[in-house]
């Protein structure tokens, strides 16, 4: 098993926590001006990389989360959210809420789970397309020609 410093396993441990690198290097014990470029270099570093993902793994497993969970939940949401509940208002004559006959529903709710099972599925691949022309021009700046000089 590969063995990490104090400092590194801390950073592990932390990472995993909101998986944002600077504020686990911070809370690590790192210095705060460099923890941005420390935090890089470590999640570099296969090992550790390695051990991040053997964690979060081991974390889903114990909580038994998968894609399927994931998904299912997303898809609950999205059906939940496009129900149309009635608007309803105070009635002061008969003392209670009553429809007004109108309905509502939650589309932001639904529109980001439907995103969300979209991005997992890959179906909103972003793709940029450049147009134009690229003109290159190499120069030769090393000196001495064909001649040797």
């Amino acid at each position: 098993m590969v063995r990490f410093t104090a400092k590194q396993q801390m950073f592990i441990d932390e990472y995993l926590v909101d998986l944002n690198g600077t504020q686990a290097a911070i809370r690590a014990g790192y210095s705060e001006k460099t923890a941005r470029t420390t935090a890089a270099k470590l999640l570099a570093k296969g090992n550790i990389r390695a051990r991040i993902e053997e964690l979060k793994k081991t974390r889903a497993d114990r909580l038994e989360l998968d894609a399927y969970w994931v998904l299912k939940r997303l898809m609950d949401i999205s059906d939940r959210a496009m129900q149309q509940e009635p608007v309803m208002e105070f009635d002061y004559v008969e003392q209670r809420l009553v429809p007004t006959g109108e309905y509502q529903f939650d589309s932001s709710g639904a529109n980001k789970a439907t995103e969300l099972i979209g991005k997992h599925l890959g179906m909103f691949k972003e793709t940029v397309k450049h147009e134009g022309e690229l003109n290159v021009t190499f120069v030769d700046d090393i000196g001495g020609g064909d001649d040797g000089s």
